[in-house]
């Protein structure tokens, strides 16, 4: 059932001219999207099937690329500051 799951997935990903991503990569790009843009933690786990919120948030949302900025930049701010001190 996997296997033919997957393959309906390809030929829908050829047929619509997408690149072919891996059926789990797929998966968290949605879920990761779902979450930078609102979507609750609990809605996340419930739209992926889970019962932990943890399994949804550890295993399939990725950071973005933008809290990843901020985060360097909060960084570097602090970095600066202590630099300033010593």
């Amino acid at each position: 059932m996997i296997k033919q799951h997957r393959r309906r997935a390809y030929r829908l990903m050829k047929v619509l001219g997408l690149r072919r991503a891996r059926l789990y990569d797929a998966r968290a790009s949605c879920l990761t999207f779902l979450a930078n843009n609102g979507v609750p933690d609990h809605i996340l786990a419930r739209w992926a099937g889970h019962t932990n919120v943890k399994t949804t948030k550890k295993g399939y949302v990725k950071p973005d690329v933008e809290g990843l900025r901020e985060a360097a930049s909060t960084w570097d701010g602090l970095h600066g500051e202590l630099n300033g001190r010593v």
